[in-house]
């Protein structure tokens, strides 16, 4: 895929004024069935490029929101409360009733697939779930399990440029270049007090638990998996219970981090495509 200048032409940007919360992000061209893409922690909109852009946003009406205090998104109203699971996941469902979607696929990455996962029981309109860079959390002990390398910076309100730049070359395949700018202008740009109040959220027990919620669907879920992935267990996704995945078995990208979106496109694409046009 060539790389284009973004946005392009063929986008819209969205400013949705959802109560006192500002959300921000972009609308593909295409008039097909809407696919709702969400970030991760410390991204915005902008890692959805290759998605937005090019055959399948011009197939799909594909759109990419900023979480709130990410990318073009105010902070929310209260952050104590709202930089959460349930609070990310309260936007996200705000967001899609204010867009009017309807048969709808959620696709969620890292941070943005444990909200969507949160998000479920408020999403009526959604047709299927894909998530990716997302290890469903339980409760108790072992509720960080599927984790194997999380980085205290993802949840450090300032951290230093160096923990900055250790952190950014985790959510890329090892070695992979390059490395796009804007990933480290994001970091910058999101509030630290979302990673802060994410992390004393999760400290404190107030998370919910993703695998029951997982394990209770009732509409497909894919999972998608880079196989060079640096902070998720491939191994304890493959063991995970989920009644409802997608062909069967967790979708590993060859040659893909962390950020699988961006690094494998072409892949990824093809299996959003899929998911989105079958289920």
């Amino acid at each position: 895929m060539t790389d284009q200048p973004f946005p392009g032409p063929d986008l819209r940007p969205l400013h949705l004024q959802l109560g006192a919360q500002t959300i921000g992000g972009f609308e593909s061209a295409g008039t097909g069935r809407p696919i709702l893409l969400i970030h991760g922690n410390s991204s915005s909109s902008r890692i959805w490029q290759k998605q937005l852009q090019g055959p399948l946003g011009a197939k799909y009406r594909v759109i990419a929101i900023d979480l709130p205090g990410h990318g073009a998104s105010s902070p929310p109203p209260h952050p104590e409360r709202d930089y959460s699971g349930h609070g990310y996941a309260a936007a996200i469902a705000a967001a899609a009733g204010a867009l009017d979607l309807t048969s709808a696929i959620v696709v969620g990455w890292s941070l943005g697939g444990h909200a969507v996962l949160n998000a479920a029981a408020s999403l009526p309109m959604a047709a299927g779930l894909m998530i990716f860079g997302t290890p469903p959390v339980g409760s108790g002990p072992a509720g960080f399990a599927g984790f194997k390398n999380l980085s205290p910076t993802a949840f450090t309100a300032a951290p230093t440029e160096a923990e900055i730049e250790e952190w950014m070359h985790t959510a890329f395949a090892p070695g992979y270049t390059p490395i796009p700018g804007f990933v480290l202008e994001d970091f910058r740009r999101t509030d630290g007090n979302a990673r802060a109040r994410l992390g004393a959220v999760a400290q404190s027990g107030g998370l919910a638990d993703e695998t029951e919620i997982v394990c209770n669907l009732k509409i497909p879920l894919a999972i998608v998996q880079g196989a060079e992935e640096q902070i998720v267990d491939l191994g304890w996704l493959q063991r995970l219970a989920a009644p409802t995945l997608w062909r069967g078995a967790v979708q590993v990208v060859d040659g893909a981090g962390h950020s699988t979106q961006w690094e494998k496109p072409e892949a990824f694409n093809g299996l959003l495509d899929a998911f989105a046009s079958g289920v």
